[in-house]
């Protein structure tokens, strides 16, 4: 409870600087990955093309409990969550790992709990992702996680800090499943765990599916043959409220759903992080493309 105060008061401080604006708006919250400031600026293009709504997006905060706080207090009336959120204790839930069921969960647990619409999946999904060189994969014959239980002791393994303390679904609870242990575990931040790996500084990576880098260094992704890692497929959430005052918002994030699948997603990926285009010019150029935007 402690920390949750802390986070909402952070929330508070954050966004009481930027004032309210008047007249119609809402406002996009992003957390610091990629993909989701992409995303968010497709929101905004599609709002505005299709209604009176003026939008104001605000990128880098920090994670998706952050977002979903700001939210919470009203901050925020937009963001992308992914459906593993439910395991994060904001409601009861049965467990399971098959994705539908996942998916109408967290629907149905959004809506009655947290007076969130959580829209169907965008059509790609965001989970942790083992990684190793090609050469490390053609060498130990990797395939699958399972394939690393004669290996891992051998080898180092570089993971996002936040990983190695979450308790769902963190390093504990995966080595318990998988029944692994690697000679030595780095935490870095996540975007240094590829050139950690390219470099070969590590042996193995736990990366993001659909970041864009695990196809620029040619990395083998391993498939979590015991299905560890929850579901994780990307949706756009909007406060009910938030509808019930402009309906027109639904309507015209909708044809959102199911249009990006993840190859597409580490291309649009790969146009900020590789090719250093701004995402809202690629969250533009995706739509025109797509044929999303009225003209």
């Amino acid at each position: 409870m402690k920390k949750r105060t802390v986070l909402a008061a952070s929330v508070l401080l954050v966004f009481s600087l930027a004032g309210c604006a008047g007249g119609k708006t809402v406002t996009v919250g992003t957390q610091t990955f990629t993909e989701t400031k992409i995303l968010g600026y497709m929101y905004e293009y599609l709002i505005e093309n299709k209604t009176d709504i003026d939008v104001d997006v605000k990128t880098d905060l920090a994670s998706s409990p952050f977002v979903l706080n700001a939210m919470r207090e009203n901050q925020l009336q937009i963001g992308t969550l992914y459906s593993g959120e439910i395991f994060n204790n904001h409601f009861p839930i049965e467990e399971t790992k098959d994705p539908k069921r996942v998916l109408e969960q967290a629907q149905k647990g959004f809506d009655k709990y947290m007076g969130m619409t959580w829209f169907d999946p965008l059509g790609f999904e965001n989970t942790y992702a083992f990684t190793v060189r090609k050469e490390v994969a053609e060498t130990y014959n990797l395939k699958k996680i399972s394939d690393l239980k004669n290996v891992a002791n051998k080898m180092t393994l570089g993971v996002d800090t936040a990983w190695l303390e979450r308790e769902h679904d963190g390093y504990d609870a995966f080595s318990d499943h998988y029944g692994l242990r690697f000679k030595k575990v780095y935490p870095m931040e996540i975007n240094l765990v590829y050139k950690a790996v390219e470099k070969k500084q590590m042996d193995i990576v736990l990366a993001y599916s659909s970041d864009a880098r695990i196809k620029e260094y040619d990395l083998v992704t391993l498939e979590d043959d015991k299905r560890f890692f929850p579901p994780y497929d990307a949706s756009t959430v909007v406060l009910n409220d938030t509808i019930k005052k402009y309906p027109k918002i639904k309507s015209a994030l909708k044809p959102l759903e199911g249009t990006i699948n993840l190859d597409t997603m580490r291309t649009l990926n790969a146009k900020v992080d590789i090719e250093k285009q701004a995402p809202k010019d690629v969250a533009k150029q995706f739509l025109e493309e797509q044929g999303l935007l009225k003209r």
